[in-house]
């Protein structure tokens, strides 16, 4: 299994907002893809898959915040 991690988004950003996600649990990601856009109060980001597989589960859903480091989901 491999975790989809909230990556650094820049120098003194500590948090993100999941805005919204490209692909749901169950479906089939290919390493490279977009798997969900992030927003801060600067920017917004998308977030790739970081290997190839199925979407496991999400673990922050549209709408929520976290932290930079936190998983966002989980690859299989």
């Amino acid at each position: 299994m491999t975790t989809i991690i909230l990556p650094e988004l820049g120098e003194g950003i500590t948090k993100a907002t999941v805005a919204y996600w490209h692909v749901q649990q169950g479906d089939h990601v290919v390493a490279g893809d977009e798997v969900c856009e992030v927003t801060t109060d600067k920017a917004t980001f998308n977030v790739e898959a970081p290997a190839t597989g199925r979407v496991k589960s999400i673990a922050i859903q549209q709408g929520q915040d976290g932290l930079i480091g936190s998983v966002l989901g989980i690859i299989e």
